[in-house]
């Protein structure tokens, strides 16, 4: 047997905010490539957590997020500076116009990740020595992707 109970409407947004308030709060976590949680936070998208997490004020030199997961993520044009992100994977990352100066990127993958227009200036790269050879051609546009321009 069900019965039905009627209310105004302004009734009603108050027991909606009532409720609302009431519900647990969703976390975003930032994973490492062994899925467990670095960094957790009540932001609604991974970008906004990645970005709260390179500002934290306790940490005064720039996020530790060396090994996190953040492969597809959208970054686009966040603010990354100091951030570490060794080892990280960026794996198809969308990473165009966001802000890496004096991000550490040593070992991270970045295999397909998109950096057209990020700032790349003091940014730490370190080479694996690979084999990835690549045509003479292709060389200014390499290095025009990566934000460099030879002169």
């Amino acid at each position: 047997m069900s019965k039905t109970i009627q209310v105004s409407d302004e009734t009603y947004e108050k027991i909606k905010e009532q409720l609302k308030e009431k519900e647990p709060k969703k976390k975003t976590e930032i994973l490492n490539n062994s899925d467990d949680v670095i960094y957790s936070s009540d932001k609604e998208t991974i970008k906004e957590a990645v970005v709260e997490a390179v500002s934290d004020e306790a940490d005064l030199y720039g996020a530790d997020l060396s090994g996190a997961n953040l492969r597809e993520a959208n970054l686009r044009e966040a603010d990354l500076s100091g951030a570490d992100l060794s080892g990280a994977n960026l794996r198809e990352a969308d990473l165009s116009g966001a802000n890496l100066y004096g991000a550490n990127l040593s070992g991270a993958n970045l295999r397909e990740a998109n950096l057209y227009g990020a700032d790349l200036m003091s940014v730490k790269f370190y080479g694996k020595g690979g084999t990835t050879k690549i045509k003479k051609k292709d060389l200014d546009n390499f290095l025009k992707a990566l934000g460099i321009i030879v002169e």
